[in-house]
């Protein structure tokens, strides 16, 4: 059975075939089946069958495959059977999981259940699971797996190779080979090719490669990730401060880390709260989806009330051109989509690190070389809407329509480089200040803008129409 933790959807014939086999009671064929699938296909085959049916599967199989299998299963289901099976059962699938994953369902049960489960697991076992759970989980520590391979310089390739079948890596995990000392100490590392293509006989410490990236183990995960993307990593060494290996992070944890990072930014930009218990959409109930954007919607609403108190107070321009208020909609649109866009390209910017906080005047004045050009090209068509769409709209005595597009289109113009450099700066000036620059929600700055614009509109338009 396939160990792979990033596989392509189930392929629906195979699932079709699951399907018929489950329904026809051929539990044997089934099972059968299982074994040359991979284990995240498997897996969520199970998730849609009642609890006692999962039991039943996954007794057929050998333990091996159930500690994967189990793995794969979403922590909901994880902590389900964890209720229903006795603990020497339990214990046994618990003892197979990988190391990484199996800390985090520890870390989930509350801490009498975690009593009741220790005396079940062997010496080994119990040491790993308090080791890697006292870690918090946003650190190398927290992330990292103990399901690797060590050897010693001075020993033969010969040696080495033995070593690492008795160490019994996941063969996930085996490419790297990593060198130590006999207190732990890291060396360096080689790869199993380097061991099965050299002679034998020929030490390790001839082969070593001393020159390595690592991860500390309370360096922050997306770091780690970041590191593990750049120098296009399997897996990444994790050193304490005294430099010993104390586990690893492998590029499949990696990219699980940018896929929630990504995840969790989205959110917040969006004018979402994250949860650290966030499940699969469906299986969120209505009421958390509430709980993760009422603060940010009700916040932004009343602070929405200033922009009824702008148009109340220049409700007699309003009254006397009412072409004006015909092109609000317009001026709110374009300034939040050019705030919002300009936000979007600076965040990405900042988590990918390509700019620094230093860079915040190049930024700031490359967003306003930028929407310079956008609010020629915005002001344009604004100008050519109003006198070709608008020509029939009253207006007061004294004034032509081209003077009026030429006011809007100005105001307009104005917003859009208005709109870009808050944009831009907003994000800045709070990662400048130590936060999430991802905080700066779209929702937030679109608010922002709104107020900004509308004082730009109704100002531009007080002085060049001469009202007073």
């Amino acid at each position: 059975m396939s160990s792979e933790n990033v596989t392509e959807p189930l392929d629906p014939e195979n699932q079709e075939l699951l399907q018929d086999l489950s329904e026809q009671g051929k539990t044997a064929e089934l099972v059968e089946m299982f074994e040359e699938l991979p284990t995240m296909d498997v897996a969520e085959f199970m998730e849609e069958k009642p609890i006692d049916e999962v039991v039943a599967y996954l007794t057929k199989l050998d333990i091996d495959d159930q500690g994967r299998i189990f793995s794969d299963f979403s922590q909901n289901l994880q902590l389900k059977l964890f209720n229903i099976l006795d603990k020497r059962t339990f214990a046994k699938i618990f003892a197979h999981m990988y190391s990484d994953i199996r800390a985090d369902l520890y870390q989930e049960l509350t801490k009498e259940k975690q009593i009741e489960l220790l005396p079940y697991l062997d010496k080994q076992v119990r040491e790993d699971v308090i080791i890697l759970s006292a870690y918090p989980p946003d650190t190398a520590g927290g992330i990292m797996t103990t399901d690797f391979a060590t050897i010693f310089a001075d020993m033969s390739a010969q040696e080495a190779l033995a070593k690492i079948r008795k160490d019994a890596p996941s063969k996930d995990m085996i490419y790297y080979i990593y060198v130590v000392d006999h207190s732990m100490v890291m060396k360096g590392l080689v790869t199993l090719k380097d061991l099965v293509m050299h002679d034998p006989n020929e030490t390790v410490i001839d082969m070593l490669n001393e020159f390595f990236v690592y991860a500390e183990v309370n360096e922050d995960r997306e770091s780690v990730a970041q590191k593990i993307e750049k120098y296009d990593l399997v897996a990444i060494p994790v050193l304490n401060s005294l430099n010993q290996l104390v586990g690893i992070v492998s590029h499949e944890e990696a990219i699980d880390i940018i896929r929630k990072e990504q995840t969790e930014d989205f959110e917040k930009f969006g004018g979402i709260m994250p949860s650290e218990n966030d499940d699969e959409y469906l299986n969120t109930s209505s009421f958390h989806h509430f709980k993760k954007r009422v603060i940010w919607l009700v916040s932004l609403a009343a602070i929405g009330i200033i922009s009824g108190m702008i148009i109340n107070a220049y409700q007699g321009i309003l009254e006397n051109f009412i072409i004006l208020a015909m092109y609000m909609p317009m001026m709110a649109a374009t300034g939040g989509n050019t705030g919002s866009q300009a936000a979007t390209v600076v965040i990405r910017s900042l988590s990918l690190g390509e700019v620094q906080d230093r860079d915040w005047l190049k930024i700031v004045v490359k967003e306003a070389k930028i929407s310079f050009m956008l609010s020629l090209s915005v002001a344009i068509l604004t100008y050519l809407k109003i006198a070709f769409l608008s020509f029939h709209a009253p207006l007061p005595s004294g004034f032509s329509m081209n003077y009026i597009a030429f006011t809007i289109s100005l105001a307009i113009a104005i917003q859009v480089i208005s709109s870009a450099v808050i944009g831009a700066g907003l994000p800045l000036i709070v990662r400048r200040l130590g936060g999430d620059p991802a905080v700066v929600a779209s929702p937030a700055i679109s608010t922002i803008v709104d107020i900004t614009g509308l004082l730009i509109y109704f100002t531009v338009a007080t002085y060049a129409l001469g009202i007073s």
